[in-house]
């Protein structure tokens, strides 16, 4: 079973933040500056988390993820947007 999660992370250093960003683009799409939309199994999950903790400072840094529902869900009944809204292609597979 699959999930849609919103990552949205505070990462207080620049090689840090980059090295986050560039692993949860593996993850799922980027919706906002530091906020990730990802469809993820359990053992997916389980590893993003593995591989973001080997990153961050737990001092300093931090992430939340939020579940948002299902995965069979429609994302615009699950989100609510104001304004222009972002572009997020539909994944079929994750690769990593």
């Amino acid at each position: 079973m699959r999930d849609k999660y919103l990552v949205a992370y505070d990462i207080r250093e620049e090689k840090r933040l980059s090295r986050v960003f560039n692993k949860m683009k593996g993850y799922g799409e980027p919706i906002q500056y530091s906020v990730f939309i990802c469809d993820l199994s359990l053992k997916e999950k389980v590893l993003m988390i593995s591989a973001l903790k080997e990153i961050i400072n737990n001092r300093e840094d931090s992430i939340i993820i939020i579940k948002i529902g299902s995965s069979d869900k429609i994302i615009n009944d699950l989100i609510e947007l104001i304004g222009k809204p972002p572009e997020i292609p539909e994944r079929k597979s994750i690769i990593i």
